[in-house]
């Protein structure tokens, strides 16, 4: 089997009903980007962050953010050792291919502002040393709803680091049943064998980078790149940082569907989780309806 069709066929097993939100996933990583879960308590959030880990057979630590954890808690501390009398970097979890941010929201600012040099240039600065992180490197962060309480909304700056923002929902009624009865998905998250290698991980990266966009595909691109800059109907466009985020999106998506070429409906697929949590309604509506005014609004290559 495809080793990306057995690597969605084993999250299925695990989250389920939720094809389209696994691929999205999927297309995040091998995107090479950084991916947000965000929903109420209870939908499936750590446990999907926790397949990805495992299914991909990266190696992965867990952080539960709170509000008294602090920057050197991740990123680790130097510690002065009396036989060397030099003082000795001691890393935190940070140094993994996949951090976990379990509840990201719940942490502090000063904490959450720690991620931003890791998550955009792969490496810490501590203490005037830079330490390179591992390839390949991803944070899997889940987040909250903003309006429960011990929770702190994550800066523009910090969001704009996650590529993709993906939304869970329940279950459809067929598979909720199946919960119901009592098919445990943390028994089948126990029994996840790693499906793909980190090797075969970048080989796939490679190849989503190497997908081919037309020239007609790029004008469609910048078309909605500019709708959202120019319409007035959000309060903040899309920057290029998150164009390039797009295509990168895009690529990754058709290679999970077995193209070697981008095609419209690739970028339409990956836009909302894409563009949602950068754009920012200026007429009370949600992002949601902000996007499908987008799509609508921008006309289609032939």
């Amino acid at each position: 089997m495809d080793p990306l069709a057995q690597t969605l066929s084993t999250l299925d097993t695990i989250l389920l009903g939720k094809p389209q939100q696994l691929r999205l996933c999927l297309a995040c990583l091998l995107a090479r980007g950084h991916l947000l879960l965000e929903d109420m308590p209870g939908v499936g959030k750590t446990t999907l962050a926790h397949a990805l880990a495992r299914v991909l057979g990266l190696q992965w630590q867990r952080v539960q953010f709170t509000s008294d954890l602090l920057p050197a808690d991740l990123l680790g501390v130097s510690v002065f050792e009396r036989n060397s009398q030099q003082f000795e970097f001691r890393p935190g979890p940070l140094f993994t291919q996949v951090l976990v941010a379990d509840e990201i929201n719940r942490a502090s600012p000063r904490t959450q502002s720690a991620l931003l040099e890791a998550m955009e240039e792969r490496q810490v600065s501590i203490d005037g040393q830079r330490h390179g992180l591992p390839e390949p490197f991803f944070v899997v962060a889940t987040q909250n709803p903003h309006d429960q309480r011990g929770t702190f909304p994550l800066p523009e700056s910090q969001l704009d680091r996650f590529l993709m923002r993906v939304t869970l929902g329940y279950p459809p009624a067929s598979q909720e049943r199946l919960l119901l009865a009592g098919q445990d998905p943390r028994a089948a998250l126990a029994a996840v064998q790693p499906v793909i290698s980190a090797a075969q991980l970048l080989q796939l990266q490679a190849q989503a980078a190497a997908v081919h966009v037309s020239a007609p595909l790029l004008d469609y691109v910048q078309a909605l790149l500019a709708w959202t800059r120019d319409s007035g109907r959000s309060g903040r466009g899309l920057s290029p940082r998150a164009g390039v985020g797009l295509l990168r999106a895009a690529r990754a998506w058709a290679l999970v569907q077995g193209r070697d070429a981008v095609l419209p409906e690739d970028v339409q697929a990956v836009l909302p989780a894409i563009a949602a949590h950068r754009l920012l309604p200026q007429d009370g509506s949600s992002d949601v309806l902000l996007i499908q005014t987008l799509l609508a609004a921008v006309p289609v290559p032939d």
